[in-house]
């Protein structure tokens, strides 16, 4: 016979032999009766197990198992006006598959709500919580949705090194290994992988891979590994564009989630806002100006409060939570010798944020692609040419006009179900402390 899911049975199948797989959730026993909540991916079923059918040993074995061990039973589905589905599971046989030691290190039905701490310490069992579950179920359907929208566009899905020569962004914040003796790092972005290919003719590409930052620090928002979505588009005629990819890619996948995930955004009390395109742009400058007319302090680089700031002005004002902050200045891209600056003022870049909430999920625009100007870009940041010669020499054999940006995947997921950190977005999350499980 074989095994099925708890949520396949219904009081259609009364009198019906089934056979199914779950974690014990509570076991109650009344005199010869017991009761058993079984519990699989799916969801639950009342067993009610009787001792002159199962025998008095195996009635015995089975009212002594532990909380959340694991057991295969085989039994008749009988309809019930008391059990909450409308029927129960009747048990002829079952086997252990794995008893659970006690204590558990960690509630599963319990209503004391454990630190988040405890929770990733013991991850495994967090997981077995409907609404931690929730979360990577429609984390999977984000991605499915992102996926979707770039097949239907004839993108390319690539795979880059993540052992590289030298960091996109250089900095700080790169993690030196040691790779045969030479020097090497793991990879902050695919960004120079992706514009290479651009002169491959592949024009079109993405990439949903680890991406490493050595973050010093600890916020709600920063991970030393992230996965990153990282896309390339040839032959663009401007950072409009690429924006223009950016926000249908968001609002397919949004769109995806609220279709199929309804259960699970149900299960955490989540609504999906699909946003209308296109996103609104408000220049740099301009943020600038609102933020001094709403009292904030900064300078001309907008940092995390006067993006809150922002995000709060965009959605009082219009209803949106999706913005782009667009042409950056020159002078904060500078590090980002790639971006394009704009030929009929040098002193801004083509260069946006995608703002999602009031907080940056995503940033890109134009590249450079003339070889000479591109030079002369790095020779500004005192770059080794050499070291990126592999890089440079793409450059000089066509190079198409080309853009792309990158977005955080787990920094999508917290900011689209309101996660208070975004280790919770996160399986293993691995920061500045934390380097297990």
């Amino acid at each position: 016979m074989k095994n099925i899911y708890i949520e396949n049975l219904s009081e259609n199948l009364h009198g019906q032999e089934i056979k199914i797989s779950g974690w014990i959730e509570e076991i109650r026993k009344l005199g010869s009766i017991a009761f058993l909540i079984l519990r699989d991916k799916t969801g639950r079923v009342q067993v009610t197990a009787i001792k002159k059918e199962l025998g008095k040993d195996k009635f015995t074995e089975l009212v002594n198992l532990t909380r959340e061990s694991v057991v295969q039973i085989e039994g008749k589905i009988q309809k019930s006006t008391e059990a909450k589905m409308g029927f129960e599971v009747i048990p002829t046989n079952f086997t252990v598959l794995s008893r659970a030691q006690v204590p558990l290190p960690l509630g599963v039905v319990d209503k004391v709500n454990a630190e988040l701490d405890t929770r990733l310490d013991n991850r495994f069992i967090d997981l077995r919580k409907d609404n931690v579950r929730a979360i990577f179920i429609l984390r999977t359907l984000a991605c499915a949705g992102i996926r979707q929208y770039f097949m239907e566009n004839r993108f390319v899905e690539v795979n880059t090194p993540k052992i590289v020569f030298a960091g996109a962004e250089g900095g700080a914040t790169l993690f030196e290994i040691d790779y045969f003796d030479k020097k090497a790092y793991l990879a902050q972005s695919p960004q120079l992988y992706k514009q290479m290919l651009m002169a491959s003719g592949l024009d079109r590409v993405f990439e949903i891979a680890p991406a490493f930052r050595a973050e010093p620090s600890d916020t709600v928002r920063h991970l030393a590994e992230f996965i990153s979505l990282d896309v390339e588009v040839a032959y663009i005629d401007s950072s409009a564009d690429v924006m223009q990819v950016v926000e249908n890619m968001i609002r397919r996948a949004l769109e995806f989630v609220q279709e199929h995930g309804k259960k699970e955004l149900e299960t955490l009390g989540c609504s999906i806002n699909v946003p209308s395109v296109p996103f609104r742009k408000i220049t740099h400058r301009e943020c600038l100006e609102i933020l001094h007319e709403l009292g904030w302090k900064g300078t001309m680089d907008i940092d995390t409060e006067g993006e809150k700031l922002l995000g709060e002005f965009v959605y009082k004002n219009y209803g949106e939570e999706f913005f782009f902050i667009t042409d950056f200045p020159t002078e904060l891209k500078r590090g980002t010798f790639y971006a394009m600056r704009k030929d009929e003022n040098p002193e801004l870049t083509g260069y946006f944020d995608l703002e999602y909430k009031g907080q940056e999920l995503a940033s890109g625009g134009q590249r450079e692609h003339r070889y000479e100007k591109l030079v002369a870009q790095m020779q500004e940041n005192n770059m080794n040419l050499e070291a990126f010669e592999p890089y440079l020499k793409a450059f000089r054999y066509g190079m198409p006009p080309h853009g792309g940006f990158g977005l955080g995947i787990d920094r999508f997921i917290q900011k689209m179900l309101d996660l208070g950190n975004i280790r919770e977005a996160v399986l293993f999350p691995r920061d500045r402390v934390r380097l297990t499980p």
